[in-house]
This record gives C-alpha cells, structure tokens and sequence, in this order.
C-alpha cells in the first residue's frame, strides 16, 4: 500500500527514533569495533561489527513497526519486495573509515521511499549528534531548525564537496577530474561521508557537491534532505541521481557545475562510458 501524505509523519516519526537507536550503538561499540576491522573490495574499505550490528538492529526496529516493508542496505543488501509498497534505504555508518579513525564525520543515514519517489530521509551524525531531516514537500531541518542552500552569485565563488571510491584506478580517475575542476571554483573539501556531504549543501556549508561511484544508500536520505532545501538534485545530464553520478547544487549554479562536470566527461570517473 503507496502511504499517503499523512502516512509520512509517522514514517519520519519512526526514521528519526530508529536512527537514534542505531547511532548510539555505533558510539557505544566504536572502541570495541575498532579491533575488530575487516576488510570489503580492497584494504581501504573497512567493515567494523558496529557496521553490520547497527543495520540488522535498523532492520529489526523498522519491520517490527512496518512488517510490509522492504529493505536495501550496505551490508544485507536487498531484503523483500517492495512492489507497491515502502522500501527503506540504510546505511548504517556513512563515513565507515572516519568511523575507525575518530574523524566526526560518520553517520546514520534512512530514506524511505514509494514507487520510487523519496518520502522521508533521516541522517544523524553519529560522532556530534547533528540530526537532519527532510519529508517530502514539508521542507529539510537540522536539530529541528529549518535551513535551506546557499545562492553563491557564481560557480567560480563557490565551495564543492567531493568524494572518492576504493577502487585505485577509480581515484586515479577521480584525482584527474577534480584537477580539471578546482581552477573553477573557490575551493573543494572532501569530508568522506556523501550522507553529510549533501546534508552540508543543504544547510550552506558548502555551495555543491558531485562523486561519481555512490551506491543509493549513500546519497538517498541525504539526497531529498538537500532537494527540500532548494538545491538542485540529479544526475550529471539532468537525468536522476546513479552510480555515475550525482550532484548537488544550488539553483544559482547548477547549470554552469553540471556544464562543467559534462566538459570534463565526468561520468567517466567512475567507469568507462562513450558520450
């Protein structure tokens, strides 16, 4: 069953409590976790016990509420069928190696969605406790305070965020396009968290931000929390948001960061593609 518009309160009602629940046992496992490192598609991208422990605990909290739903996450992959109905999108610890390291920028990261279309998303910065919301059409908070992207006057005044993938060949790749992009723009941060990165372009600590190579749930909550505070969201050619691609940006810059992006072929950062 497709909730409707007053089913999603309860749904941002119950993303909000779960995220809660999950980010204190990732702080409460983080100096235990931290010994306990394993390893996924090359050295560089670390799994802890906090990681898989936090997503069966968001699944459990979700389907005891909803036992209809369905589930894609990081670590148990798909879960369910979501035919018409609500399939939740988790990532329990974004930002796993800042995690390891102590960076403060990890979090909690839950979106719902219908047929596609993004009803609630939900990121809670774990190391801070920074809580940001967004359901859709009612606009995107941070602790509760509404907040809404910046409108730089050019792209060449502007701060990007960015972020890379594990894969050598992928950075390489990577490390070449940002070349092509930083004498355009003021500067670039990478934090190492796409969640917070696109929840930053929402609240205007930075101006935009662009990675080829995110998985859904690494840009799904963050994604319509950045679109409810009036960034421009999709994919490199105006297309939605995907594997090659997803940028975020304010209004005022979009066009000249996605003209950019496109001269540079920046989808094929992350795979060979021919346009």
């Amino acid at each position: 069953m497709i909730p409707d518009e007053h089913d999603i309160p309860s749904l941002l009602e119950l993303a909000l409590a779960t995220a809660a629940e999950a980010a204190g046992l990732a702080a409460a496992e983080r100096a235990v976790a931290v010994s306990r490192i394993s390893t996924k598609s090359t050295v560089n991208d670390v799994v802890t016990a906090a990681d898989k422990a936090a997503e069966e605990l968001i699944v459990a909290r979700l389907s005891a509420a909803r036992p209809g739903d369905s589930f894609i996450g990081e670590e148990g992959g798909s879960r369910g069928e979501a035919r018409d109905g609500v399939r939740w999108i988790v990532d329990p610890i974004d930002g796993t190696v800042n995690y390891v390291y102590g960076m403060p920028y990890y979090a909690v990261s839950l979106a719902a969605e219908a047929r596609g279309r993004l009803l609630v998303g939900v990121v809670r910065n774990i190391a801070t406790g920074t809580v940001y919301h967004a359901s859709a059409g009612a606009g995107a908070f941070r602790d509760g305070l509404p907040v809404r992207c910046n409108e730089p006057a050019e792209l060449g005044r502007s701060m990007l965020a960015t972020g890379f993938g594990y894969d050598p060949d992928q950075r390489a790749r990577q490390g070449a396009l940002l070349a092509g992009v930083i004498p355009h723009v003021r500067d670039i941060r990478r934090t190492g968290s796409a969640a917070l990165d696109l929840c930053m372009v929402a609240d205007g600590t930075v101006d935009a931000y662009y990675e080829s190579g995110p998985n859904v749930w690494d840009y799904a909550a963050g994604g319509i929390i950045a679109a409810e505070a009036g960034a421009v969201v999709g994919g490199l050619w105006g297309d939605v948001p995907g594997r090659s691609m997803i940028l975020a940006a304010a209004p005022a810059i979009a066009g000249p960061l996605r003209g950019l992006l496109q001269s540079r072929k920046a989808d094929t950062a992350y795979r060979s593609v021919t346009r």
